[in-house]
């Protein structure tokens, strides 16, 4: 008898074990899936949230109980959907029930990351006033960030002066971590973050600081708020650097966060249920400085194309980074309802003077503060090579491949062939960590990004880097000194586009122009999160810096012009735009200095001054002039043209 019921229970916990390790292996096999079904139907929360389990009871067999717990999110104000996790066979098998357009998996997405508002000829004042027109209303223009959040105390957010909020706002100041309710203010209007799709894919246990609220741990999303929205500061810069008052676009412009991003990246189910908040809240403007890697996937499949969609068909501006992998082919954000931004310089560069030992001078890319008291060895990293690494490997300065006998003391010129910021910075901290005083990078890819290094050192392009390695090479003693960087204004050619900004021509709709235009985004001096370096203020390079300009630009257009939709206001930017630098000659592309064209700035650098008026716009392209209404709009033209 004794035989038998162990026998059963044997039995039993067989049955057990097979039936946890099958719902283990379905859980395992289950990812985040985007359900996509178009325009919203019915505005019933409870009767939408009712449907969609329906559709998941389906997939699930029956079972309402696994139904609910593989819903994440559902969306339900800018359009209709919902965020589950599936399996691949439950995937495709919802993708065929009626009434859904697309289902696709939760895919990550990355962020694409002052002077240049008087570069661009707009007044430095508080307001940034438009000569001939009032752009007072911006205090009743609110937009929307989609990206890594806010750090709220930084003078760029100050609500001093400010009205109250405009009427009809429908947002919310949502509390977390190290954020609450009373940190939003008259200028910061609203605040939200979004974590399900990002906890979904990645280990939420992390050690690097990530506030589970809106506040900003990163800096990304304080620089680019504040660079299309931030208020006037008085002495603005990053470490002595770039020293001046400096301002937002429309610095009077009321802004709502919608943290999205983490440490890691941007996940759809967040980006998505951003766009569904932001349309209910009432922004009047969506900013996005983040996009999908090259090639981009179909309009269909990609939450930024299906979230802007819905955003504009409300008459919401959505503009968003073209990317920053700068070779042809490569720019995203491709959807013809948007309004994608390509890179420019401006006429401000941060230098570092080099000083040979015959007494040449040569100039880098840098923004470091440090310098070398006195000239030292110069030698090639490739000869302080280490261990088991070869004197190719050592000379990108790679960790630990560096001899510290052989570097220490010396300035080593150094290798760099990716696009990665960071890891040039690094670069720096392997020669401090060899005992070098100083170093010279050759940037291969010749991509014009200023960086702050750990120790005196400057970016040199190839040219300029074979030149220095000439003279090493030919000389007995060379030596060497890096002095700090310096300020420079006036740089020409001005602007010029970017080598790190992604090109057209568009690999989705080869017909539509992308990008649309281009804006300042190398080098460019915003607020910053303190979390990150301990720094209120940051330089930062990419097309995650043009974006937020041209927000700017558009807000001030919605000030002026309340009622323009977002293809008039579309138009008006890119028919305004020009394709001549600052000294009327055409605007040119980096590395090699060539000719621009389409593919590099689409209709042109962006001209604010010349945004507000249709008249300006019609006469680009009508021989003889409109006989425009006091409202400046057209509403007869003497040609036969039509716009």
């Amino acid at each position: 008898m004794g035989s038998f019921c162990t026998s059963k229970r044997s039995a039993l916990y067989a049955i057990f074990l097979c039936v946890f390790l099958v719902q283990l292996c379905h859980s395992a096999s289950s990812k985040l899936y985007v359900v996509y079904m178009g325009s919203r139907g019915s505005d019933e929360p409870d009767e939408i949230l009712r449907l969609n389990r329906q559709m998941l009871t389906v997939v699930h067999k029956g079972s309402v109980e696994q139904a609910m717990d593989s819903h994440v999110r559902s969306y339900r104000h800018g359009f209709r959907g919902f965020a589950a996790k599936l399996t691949e066979e439950q995937a495709s098998e919802i993708a065929k029930m009626p009434g859904v357009v697309s289902v696709f998996p939760n895919t990550k997405r990355s962020l694409h990351t002052t002077h240049s508002w008087d570069f661009m000829g707009l007044i430095n004042e508080e307001t940034m006033e438009i000569p001939g027109y009032s752009t007072k209303n911006q205090v009743n223009v609110i937009i929307g960030f989609i990206d890594t959040g806010i750090w709220p105390e930084s003078p760029s957010f100050s609500d001093a002066d400010m009205p109250p909020v405009p009427v009809g706002w429908k947002g919310e100041c949502q509390s977390g971590e190290a954020f609450n309710a009373s940190t939003c203010n008259r200028k910061v209007i609203g605040a939200r973050y979004y974590y399900s799709g990002y906890e979904a894919e990645e280990d939420t246990g992390e050690t690097t600081t990530s506030f589970k609220s809106p506040r900003d741990s990163s800096g990304h999303g304080s620089h680019t708020a504040s660079t299309a929205a931030g208020r006037y500061v008085q002495n603005m810069n990053y470490k002595g650097l770039a020293a001046g008052a400096a301002r937002g676009g429309a610095p009077m412009a009321r802004i709502a966060v919608y943290k999205t991003c983490w440490s890691s990246g941007c996940y759809d189910v967040d980006l998505l249920a951003a766009f569904d908040d932001a349309v209910r809240d009432g922004v009047h403007i969506i900013s996005l400085s983040l996009g999908p890697d090259a090639p981009q996937g179909d309009y269909f499949n990609d939450a930024i194309s299906i979230g802007s969609f819905h955003a504009v068909s409300r008459g919401i501006v959505v503009v968003a980074s073209a990317g920053n992998e700068g070779s042809a082919g490569s720019a995203t954000n491709l959807a013809p309802w948007l309004i994608t931004v390509a890179a420019s310089s401006t006429d401000r560069d941060f230098r570092s003077d080099i000083i040979l030992g015959n007494r040449a001078h040569v100039t880098g890319e840098s923004l470091t503060p440090l310098e070398m008291n006195a000239s030292a060895r110069i030698i090639p990293a490739s000869e302080a090579y280490a261990g088991y690494f070869t004197p190719y490997q050592s000379s990108y300065c790679l960790d630990s491949s560096l001899n510290s006998t052989k570097a220490r003391g010396k300035v080593l010129v150094c290798r760099h062939s990716g696009s990665s910021t960071e890891s040039k910075l690094a670069k720096s901290v392997v020669v401090k960590e060899a005992g070098g005083v100083g170093m010279i990078l050759i940037d291969e890819s010749d991509k014009d990004l200023a960086v702050p290094f750990v120790i005196p050192a400057a970016i040199v392009g190839k040219q300029l880097g074979s030149k220095i390695l000439s003279y090493i090479n030919n000389t007995r003693k060379p030596l060497s000194r890096i002095l700090s960087a310096q300020t420079v204004l006036g740089s020409q050619p001005a602007p010029r586009i970017t080598a790190f900004s992604s090109k057209g021509p568009n690999v989705l709709t080869p017909e539509i122009l992308k990008p649309d235009v281009a804006a300042p985004g190398l080098n460019i001096l915003a607020a910053w999160s303190p979390a990150t370096a301990k720094l209120k203020f940051n330089i930062l390079s990419g097309t995650s810096m043009a974006c937020p300009h041209l927000t700017g630009i558009v807000a001030l257009i919605k000030a002026v012009h309340p009622s323009w939709s977002p293809s008039a206001i579309k138009s008006a930017i890119m028919t305004t735009a020009t394709v001549l630098d600052k000294h009327h000659k055409p605007i040119t592309a980096d590395p090699e200095g060539r000719i621009g064209n389409a593919f590099d700035y689409g209709s042109g650098f962006i001209n604010p001054s010349k945004n507000f008026d249709e008249c300006g716009k019609a006469k680009k392209y009508l021989q003889s002039c409109c006989i425009c209404s006091q409202r400046s709009q057209c509403y007869r033209c003497t040609s036969t043209n039509s716009l």
